[in-house]
């Protein structure tokens, strides 16, 4: 059987200013990745582009989501960051998966169905097709892992099959079966005004999350407003449980300050809320601030951030390069 060198593939779509949730759940696990494991990391912005954009925001977005990753601590010089669209390879190798995976599959796609609600005879090919683009994105560069949120478990298994589908059409073991990574609590932020709902970029509210670029005094009313219930806090995960904004706020406080979720809910356990958001604004603001005035201070030389993607881009190139010729010569086109 092959043995695959260990190599992580994550990356995070340029669609606005980046919150909370993609800092807990992606990025501040790729800070921890990339001292164990060689990690690619990406601004996906062909997924971007399934959905309508405007271009010069498109452009800006790129670049912020960049200064975010370093902001974050992601080290550039250790560790591949780059602009998907810059490696023709991603498109390449999509249209491959386009012919190797199966419309069954795509159908099944829950994520499809809630983006394209009962508007699907409308929306763009690419958002069906979308999962194709994201095995592509992973198996360019043989990667072995991929840190993922709960929402995204069932793109990686499409990826899994469509690598396991190449192998077996063609009598190779040439891709390898990327494996999930999935980390605590906070891996799904929520909405601060829906325990029920993602916390996004795309919600009406802009109280509903918490920004990179956010102050320090408007983190601070964000989580003040946040919703909650006139009761005391529980006193078990399965009083919790029923409890869905109230269990977001001790899952980002346990994520933010490395306790454990019972821990935290043991400490404010018949408190009333006023107590958890203060602690956890205060929290919030000492994670944030240091990352938001980096983000700043990066996003004031475009020029360098220019560079750092051109030299991302070279190297992520000379990995998926090879790999494309390869299957090009696997399916018969050379």
């Amino acid at each position: 059987m092959t043995q695959f060198q260990e190599r992580v593939f994550s990356g995070v779509q340029p669609t606005g200013t980046l919150h909370l949730g993609n800092y807990l759940g992606a990025i501040k696990n790729f800070v921890e990745l990339q001292d164990k494991y060689n990690c690619v990391y990406c601004v996906v912005d062909q997924h971007a582009i399934t959905v309508d954009q405007n271009p010069k925001e498109l452009r800006s977005n790129i670049l912020e989501v960049l200064a975010s990753f370093i902001a974050s601590g992601v080290d550039y010089k250790k560790q591949i960051i780059f602009q998907q669209s810059s490696v023709p390879a991603h498109s390449q190798l999509a249209w491959v998966f386009n012919c190797v995976s199966r419309i069954g599959w795509l159908n099944r796609m829950t994520q499809f169905k809630d983006k394209a609600g009962k508007n699907r005879e409308n929306v763009s090919v690419g958002l069906m097709v979308y999962p194709n683009l994201m095995a592509a994105d992973i198996l360019a560069y043989l990667a072995t892992h991929v840190p993922v949120g709960d929402d995204q478990k069932q793109h990686l298994e499409l990826s899994r099959d469509i690598a396991q589908k190449f192998n077996n059409d063609f009598g190779v073991e040439f891709f390898p079966q990327p494996e999930p990574l999935i980390y605590g609590s906070a891996t799904r932020v929520m909405s601060l005004r829906d325990g029920s709902k993602k916390m996004s970029k795309s919600d009406p509210s802009d109280f509903s999350r918490i920004l990179l670029t956010d102050s320090d005094d408007t983190i601070s009313t964000k989580i003040k407003k946040a919703k909650s219930d006139s009761e005391l806090i529980p006193g078990s995960m399965e009083e919790l449980q029923s409890k869905p904004e109230c269990l977001n706020l001790i899952n980002i406080l346990s994520a933010t300050t490395n306790q454990s979720v019972d821990q935290v809910l043991s400490n404010y356990t018949g408190k009333e809320y006023s107590s958890l958001k203060r602690d956890l604004a205060d929290s919030l603001v000492q994670m944030i601030g240091p990352i938001r005035n980096e983000i700043n201070n990066l996003l004031n030389n475009q020029d360098e951030l220019n560079v750092i993607l051109a030299e991302g881009t070279e190297k992520a190139a000379a990995i998926a390069n090879p790999i494309i010729e390869e299957v090009y010569k696997i399916v018969g086109f050379k």
